[in-house]
């Protein structure tokens, strides 16, 4: 029985971090399948075999840069085609995004799908991408979500693991979003991993939020404590 109530305990309080990291999806029904006809999808990160034949057709310069298509004459088709085989590609997140704003749609012209729907997808397909979630929380806090936002930069501060490149970058936008107590929390955490920059820092100087880490306990021979004295031997030796 003390099994089963430990177990029960366990499973709650794992329950309650996952609810909470939880990320705030469109509804996948509306978002499509990630199954793609051929090869795919990949992972922008670490799966770039097929990155330059997808990018070269679809997600050029002009492209990214939402001058044309290079499939028709909007860029969002071929935006498009590039998260359906890399949901998780960073840049081409970026430029649809930027295409909704320009466009003022949430649904830019070309598109399959709303700006939501190719970051349910993107999450869908590889929920530890913490770049991926710094990009999805800038788009929320655009559109007046800044509680989600948040949301969204908890859980990447949680997959970001030892990256200090990464916690200082999730510091960064937890200071656009207006919260300088968590952006100072990640710019310990960076500095402490051995990020060197100091612009996180300066800015939360200049509104006065910036605090030393609390310092840590240093131990000499002196201070230590003595080890245990030897025991005496059952056979009184």
């Amino acid at each position: 029985m003390k099994k089963i109530t430990l177990h029960l305990i366990s499973c709650s309080i794992v329950c309650s971090f996952a609810t909470l990291h939880m990320p705030t999806y469109a509804d996948s029904l509306k978002c499509g399948t990630l199954k793609i006809s051929g090869s795919g999808p990949f992972d922008y990160r670490n799966e770039r075999e097929e990155l330059s034949k997808v990018e070269g057709a679809h997600f050029t310069e002009v492209v990214e840069a939402l001058i044309r298509g290079t499939t028709n004459n909007s860029p969002g088709g071929d935006i498009g085609f590039t998260l359906a085989v890399f949901p998780n590609n960073h840049r081409a997140l970026i430029a649809m995004m930027k295409l909704g704003e320009r466009e003022k749609k949430d649904k830019p012209s070309g598109s399959r799908y709303s700006i939501e729907c190719w970051f349910d997808r993107a999450l869908r397909f590889r929920p530890d991408d913490s770049v991926v979630r710094m990009i999805y929380s800038s788009y929320l806090d655009s559109k007046g979500r800044p509680s989600e936002a948040n949301s969204q930069l908890d859980a990447a501060r949680v997959y970001a693991k030892d990256s200090a490149i990464t916690h200082y970058n999730i510091g960064m936008y937890y200071l656009k979003l207006n919260n300088p107590e968590q952006a100072l929390v990640q710019a310990h955490k960076a500095s402490a991993l051995g990020w060197p920059q100091r612009h996180l820092q300066n800015q939360l100087l200049k509104i006065g939020k910036w605090r030393e880490p609390a310092a840590q306990p240093k131990f000499s021979p002196e201070t230590q404590e003595p080890a245990s004295p030897p025991q005496p031997s059952m056979n009184g030796k």
